[in-house]
C-alpha cells in the first residue's frame, strides 16, 4: 500500500541556527495510529507541523527535503495551503473551543468551506461527535455555549471540529496531557474507532499511551529518527538501544 504521507531526508531550522530535524525520513500508511514518541525537544512537534505548513507560521526557518501527502509534496509553489490544513486537520494540547455554541463551533469551518445545506451541516454535526465520542453528551446541549463543557469534553469537541470537515489526516499533539484519566480514556478509545477511517498521526503524553494507541511508532531523538515499526515491536523487543533505554525508563 502507497503510503498516505512520506517524509523523505527533511532538514528543518530555526532562525536562530538549532537544527530541529535531521535528515528524517518516514513513511506512513493510510488507516492506522502512527505514533512520534521521545523526550522533549526530540523534533516531534516541528515534524507534526510540517505536513499541513504550520511551520509557514514561523519566521526565519529553512525546509529542505519533501513532504509528500498522497504523492503530492506539500512545499510545491502550487499547494492551496488553506485545502492542505482541511485535508490535515489538527488538535493540539490545549483544547481552544471557538466562542459560541457547540453546534456553531462544528459549524463554522464548514460554512467557510461553502456548505450551506441545514440538512447537511446537521449530518455532519451529528456525524463528527458521534465519531469524536461525544454525540451521547452533547446531542441536548448543542445551542449551549461550548465553554460550559469539561476539559474532556472540549478536546472532543475540537476533534469533532476537525473530523466536520471530512479530513484525509488527523494530527494529534499531546491531545491528552490536561485530560483526567476517565476523559483520557474516552479519547484513546475514539481514535481507535477512528483509525478505520482516517490515517492519525499523534504525539502521546506517555509512553504508555503510546503503547496502547499505536498501530506503528517511531522514536525521534535530537531531531532524528532512531527507529520505527509494529508497535509490539517497539515497545516489546525494541532493537535500538536507545529505544530500549526510553521504552524501560532508564532515560527521558
Amino acid at each position: 500500500m502507497d503510503p498516505k504521507i512520506a517524509v523523505q531526508n527533511v532538514f528543518f531550522t530555526y532562525g536562530d541556527g538549532t537544527e530541529a530535524l535531521r535528515n528524517v525520513s518516514l513513511d506512513i500508511a493510510p488507516f492506522q495510529i502512527f505514533v512520534l514518541f521521545g523526550p522533549a525537544r526530540a523534533g516531534k512537534t516541528t515534524l507534526l507541523r510540517l505536513f499541513n505548513r504550520l511551520s509557514d507560521l514561523i519566521e526565519n526557518t529553512t525546509v529542505q527535503g519533501q513532504v509528500l501527502v498522497s504523492g503530492r509534496d506539500v512545499f510545491e509553489r502550487s499547494t492551496d495551503v488553506i485545502d492542505l490544513r482541511r485535508r490535515i486537520g489538527m488538535v493540539f494540547a490545549v483544547p481552544t473551543p471557538l466562542p459560541g455554541t457547540i453546534r456553531e463551533n462544528l459549524t463554522y469551518g464548514l460554512r467557510m468551506a461553502g456548505v450551506r445545506s441545514r440538512d447537511e451541516l446537521e449530518r455532519r454535526v451529528e456525524r463528527s461527535l458521534t465519531q469524536a465520542a461525544l454525540w451521547d453528551e452533547a446531542k441536548d446541549r448543542l445551542s449551549r455555549p461550548a465553554s460550559a463543557l469539561s476539559g474532556g469534553q472540549k478536546q472532543r469537541l475540537c476533534i469533532a471540529r476537525s473530523l466536520a470537515l471530512e479530513p484525509e489526516v488527523l494530527i494529534l499533539d499531546n491531545p491528552t496531557s490536561g485530560l483526567d484519566p476517565l476523559s483520557t480514556a474516552m479519547v484513546e478509545e475514539s481514535l481507535h474507532d477512528l483509525k478505520q477511517r482516517y490515517t492519525i498521526i499523534m504525539v502521546p503524553h506517555s509512553v504508555q499511551q503510546a503503547a496502547r494507541v499505536a498501530t506503528r511508532a517511531a522514536f525521534m531523538l535530537d531531531g532524528e529518527i532512531v527507529e520505527v515499526g509494529d508497535a509490539d515491536q517497539i515497545f516489546g523487543q525494541p532493537l535500538v538501544k536507545q529505544t530500549e533505554d526510553y521504552v524501560t525508563g532508564r532515560f527521558g
